[in-house]
């Protein structure tokens, strides 16, 4: 039941109202998460949702943080579904939760580009759950991993003067002769 409120002219909502309102609007949008395969993954991709099997983890390593010098713990593990593999860099906490053999729905996760290759990493925001669904077999002809990816070049393009050249006396670009003869141009006076 709305009533109207005369010291500040506003409609007030009886507390029955707000909560099946809140019931109805829970039951329209269902929360759905769509889960890829492992084939439509590229460099640069975020929000990835997978259901994977892991095929082998490698070994634990230690490395230090250039931010604040302290220790991570850092393994990889290669996963894979029926369309492909691919490696996930593991950190910390995580490496505990995966064991070969097993399966697991990935939430959250994003690919990058380590020393050439792409990998799936789990981040700050990524989930890593135990999965009841069943994978028989990984395709590891398709790994994603194994393909070399070129970082582009940075900093200035080199410059294009078409048919000129820079003089640095005059600090442009002179396009009507050439530097290094007379007779480049006939006709005009040099």
């Amino acid at each position: 039941m709305k009533k109207m409120s005369e010291e500040n002219n506003e409609i007030q909502e009886s507390p029955e109202e707000l909560e099946s309102t809140d019931e109805e609007a829970a039951t329209e949008m269902p929360i759905t998460q769509e889960y890829k395969v492992l084939e439509e993954l590229g460099p640069k991709m975020y929000n990835i949702n997978l259901k994977v099997k892991c095929v082998e983890k490698s070994e634990i390593r230690e490395v230090t943080s250039k931010k604040d010098g302290s220790t991570h713990r850092v393994a990889e593990a290669v996963i894979g579904d029926e369309t492909g593999a691919i490696i996930l860099t593991l950190w910390d906490d995580s490496i505990d939760k995966v064991e070969p053999d097993k399966c697991y729905n990935i939430i959250n996760a994003y690919t990058s580009i380590f020393r050439g290759n792409l990998r799936l990493n789990l981040g700050k925001f990524g989930q890593l759950e135990d999965s009841d669904e069943e994978i028989p077999e990984v395709s590891l002809d398709n790994n994603l991993s194994d393909k070399k990816y070129m970082r582009p070049k940075y900093g200035r393009p080199k410059r294009s003067y078409r048919d000129g050249y820079y003089d640095r006396s005059r600090g442009r670009i002179n396009r009507g002769r050439s530097k290094y003869t007379r007779d480049s141009h006939p006709g005009r006076p040099y």
